[in-house]
């Protein structure tokens, strides 16, 4: 069992291709034993976004603080604190800033995956 502080983990800032004033916290990962999911903590600040993408695994993403939107190939879907949100396998998508407050999210994949570090 692991149970941290999740301000005790460093943010990292996200290095990908189209990705903006975001950072990422890897919070629980494969070598914390975890055999099938790992949480990550994304932050977005004001104008900021992670890339425009698409990868053959889902993921789920939990909205803690902030607002914005999800970018799509059928147009923006709003969200605010407190939305769940599931990105299928292959679908494109980008989380966008658009408020004046930072957004942070929970997003879970599958923990053999390296999506937007």
């Amino acid at each position: 069992m692991k149970v941290i502080s999740s301000e005790s983990v460093a943010f990292v800032e996200v290095q990908a291709d189209g990705a903006s004033r975001c950072r990422i916290r890897e919070l629980i990962t494969d070598q914390d034993g975890a055999p099938t999911f790992a949480m990550r903590q994304f932050q977005i600040e004001p104008g900021g976004q992670t890339p425009f993408h698409r990868h053959p695994w889902e993921h789920e993403v939990f909205i803690l603080e902030g607002s914005g939107y999800v970018r799509s190939e059928s147009g923006p879907r709003p969200f605010q604190p407190q939305d769940a949100i599931f990105i299928a396998p292959d679908e494109l998508h980008s989380f966008v800033n658009s408020g004046e407050t930072p957004v942070r999210l929970l997003c879970l994949i599958p923990v053999a995956q390296q999506c937007c570090r």
